[in-house]
């Protein structure tokens, strides 16, 4: 039975990878052309022969009143981030995560490289565009920081605010409040022209690019176990994911937002409860970050209100059960862990309560799969009986059903090679129901497991030890995928089975094949497999040696189903 739960696993991942090469959309050919500003184009479309300006020409703003005299930076640190903003608009270039690295070991950026200075995040945007303009790139004062560049929020709340004036009537002011050991800003705006509340939209330009969310990257199956930046928001009905490509098609919601905004595999930008808003959607292109890269295509959003803007909650971090749940109980659901979630989150919960103890995430997944294998042992033990005596009786069985092979389906007379067989099997206490069902039962176990590993983020860059630094990624050396092949097929070749030898030899190349598959796969689930396989392994030595040998073949077949009908009965020679 575990050879045919096996052979189904395979086909799905075949039927995955053709659905993803066939009808998923490619991704653009590769190109060094960046998004320009608008007005630039418009100067290179008039004269070809203009250079194209290297920075940006700051707009001619009206004269201020209450402003900073020149470009500024300010950095939050609060512990898990290290956020830095700039006075000109007031707004974020880069938020650090300090338990989260690059592949160079730098601390990881969700505010992705090579923004143009109107797409950075908290960007403001007015009906009327010279406001617009104003808002985003005017100098802001920063009131509470004075000649100091860093606001230290590790130890108590803190709160970092712009303000901004002009001959206009035009004031703004955004004030940033930050939590100890948070991921998440709350972001309070006041914008007023002459005295009147002017409802501004909070634009949260491209994200998570520069997150490396890639599972397996280069590999395989890499399409299928990554998942590039996409539209996320939930409606209070539902959550809905929107990919890139298909974005433009529905670009607008308006809902009551329980969580609006985008996320990659590991990593999520959001603003949590809303309420009440709509919702503007855009794909954005960035150029590559290194030659050997293609263009990015990233998503951004802008979240306007009714009325004016509310304290506006934004989480910038990853897709932590425990983070998010102390957010908001329904922001756990941006971890996509599928239809076996009720399943997943306790498994989830006890790979950490194991890692707080051997402090490390591989020997944390061989402990919890050891676990998982001997609380499915019954099951697997009554299933490897129940194939040994399938086994005995194969040859009746096959006897009974070539005797009756001749007769089309739809011949009444089959109906009697049934009875004769399920007689066989009443006659020795067994049914193939018994031998299948156990295992079925332990399939929502094994996949949630798998879901568990392929979505949580504690395994981004947890190193298992020797040659494994990263069990989000592939083996390196791909010793791992091959003793895992190894095991399978020393699994196959002590597993009782019923099919006949052609289907034996057929069986025995799905190893091969899984070792191939498995080589992009993420090493944490590599090693899940590998270790599940020598628990299966022990097992059935376990078994055999309980139950004894495995007993001959049963070929008392002379007496069987002598009444059957003319139709079944080969004609005689002369």
């Amino acid at each position: 039975m575990e050879r045919r739960v096996l052979l189904a696993i395979f086909l799905s991942f075949v039927v995955l990878y053709v659905y993803q090469s066939v009808f998923v959309p490619p991704q653009p050919p590769p190109t060094t052309k960046s998004n320009v500003d608008s007005s630039q184009e418009a100067v290179t479309r008039s004269n070809p022969n203009s250079p194209a300006p290297q920075t940006p020409v700051a707009p001619k703003l009206a004269p201020p009143l209450v402003s900073a005299s020149e470009v500024r930076e300010v950095v939050v640190d609060t512990g898990k981030v290290r956020a830095i903003f700039t006075n000109r608009g007031g707004r974020l270039t880069k938020w650090l995560l300090t338990d989260y690295t690059t592949n160079d070991g730098e601390p990881l950026n969700l505010v992705p490289s090579g923004l143009q200075d109107q797409q950075l995040p908290f960007s403001l945007q007015s009906d009327d565009e010279t406001t617009t303009i104003t808002l985003n790139s005017a100098l802001y004062q920063i009131e509470n920081s004075g000649a100091a560049s860093t606001v230290d929020a590790t130890t108590a709340p803190a709160t970092l605010t712009f303000a901004y004036q002009d001959t206009t009537g035009l004031e703004v002011r955004k004030e940033y409040r930050f939590t100890p050991d948070s991921y998440s800003v709350e972001l309070v705006v006041q914008a007023t022209q002459n005295g009147l509340p002017i409802n501004v939209a909070l634009e949260l330009g491209p994200g998570l690019s520069d997150s490396g969310s890639l599972v397996g990257e280069g590999g395989f199956f890499s399409g299928m176990l990554s998942q590039a930046p996409q539209a996320i928001f939930h409606t209070g009905d539902d959550v809905e994911r929107v990919g890139a490509s298909n974005i433009n098609e529905t670009p607008t919601h308006e809902a009551a937002f329980r969580f609006v905004g985008i996320d990659d595999h590991y990593f999520v930008v959001a603003v949590i409860e809303p309420g009440i808003s709509r919702v503007d959607y855009k794909t954005v292109t960035l150029p590559p970050l290194t030659n050997d890269q293609s263009q990015r295509e990233l998503v951004a959003y802008k979240i306007q209100f009714p009325e004016t803007p509310p304290p506006i909650k934004v989480y910038f971090g990853p897709k932590l059960f425990d983070e998010l749940q102390r957010v908001d109980d329904e922001f756990v659901r941006a971890i996509n862990f599928g239809i076996f979630a009720w399943l997943v989150v306790p498994l989830l919960g006890v790979l950490n309560w194991i890692y707080g103890f051997v402090g490390n995430y591989g020997v944390s997944i061989i402990t919890l799969t050891i676990l998982i294998n001997l609380a499915i042992s019954p099951l697997r033990h009554k299933s490897m009986v129940s194939m040994r005596k399938m086994q005995a009786l194969s040859p009746r069985i096959k006897a009974i059903q070539d005797r009756y092979k001749e007769l089309k389906f739809s011949d009444p007379a089959r109906g009697k090679m049934n009875s004769e067989v399920m007689a066989v099997y009443r006659e020795n206490g067994t049914s193939p129901a018994s031998g299948c069902l156990p295992m079925l039962l332990t399939m929502p176990v094994l996949f949630s497991f798998y879901a568990l590993l392929g979505q949580a983020v504690e395994i981004r860059g947890a190193e298992f030890g020797l040659w494994v630094h990263d069990l989000s990624q592939k083996d390196p050396y791909y010793i791992t995928p091959l003793l895992m092949g190894a095991t399978m097929f020393w699994q196959q070749r002590i597993t009782p089975t019923t099919v006949d030898a052609t289907q034996q030899k057929v069986m025995l190349a799905m190893p091969v094949m899984f070792t191939f598959l498995f080589l992009s796969l993420p090493s944490g689930l590599v090693l899940y497999w590998f270790v599940s396989n020598l628990c299966a392994i022990g097992q059935q030595y376990f078994t055999n040696r309980l139950i004894g040998a495995s007993p001959l073949p049963d070929r008392r077949v002379k007496n069987i189903g002598s009444g059957r009908t003319n139709k079944a009965r080969k004609p005689s020679k002369p």
